[in-house]
C-alpha cells in the first residue's frame, strides 16, 4: 500500500519534515517514491511553514494512496490558509509616458533651432 505521509529530517532538536510519497513497509525516513512538500513546525518571521504540491497530493488519493493523520490535518490548514488568503492583486504594468508630451524635443530638427 502507498502512504502519504513525514519523514523526518533536520538535526537534533530542530525537526524538519518532508512530505513524501512511499511504500508502507519502508522505514519513515527511508526511500520515498516522491517528495510533495515540505512543513516546518519551527518557522519563524517571514519564514515558510507549509509547502504542498496539492496537485500532486490529489494525484496520490486518486490512484490510492493513504494519508497519514499528520498529513490530513496539514493539508485541511493549508486549504484553510488559502481560503482565507485575499487572492494577489494582478501586478499593474507602467503606462509609457507620451512621446513629446514631457517637454521633451522629439527629433533633431527641434533641438537645433
Amino acid at each position: 500500500m502507498v502512504v502519504i505521509r513525514l519523514a523526518r529530517g533536520g538535526s537534533k532538536k530542530r525537526p524538519f519534515y518532508h512530505i513524501t510519497v512511499a511504500d508502507k513497509r519502508r522505514s519513515r525516513d527511508g526511500r520515498f517514491i516522491e517528495r510533495l512538500g515540505f512543513f516546518n513546525p519551527l518557522a519563524r518571521g517571514g519564514e515558510e511553514r507549509l509547502r504542498i504540491d496539492i496537485e500532486r497530493l490529489e494525484y496520490w488519493v486518486r490512484l490510492g494512496a493513504q494519508m497519514s493523520d499528520r498529513v490530513k490535518a496539514l493539508h485541511r490548514d493549508w486549504r484553510r490558509a488559502a481560503k482565507a488568503a485575499p487572492a494577489e492583486p494582478a501586478p499593474v504594468s507602467p503606462t509609457p509616458a507620451p512621446e513629446g508630451g514631457d517637454g521633451t524635443a522629439s527629433d533633431g530638427a527641434e533641438q537645433a533651432a
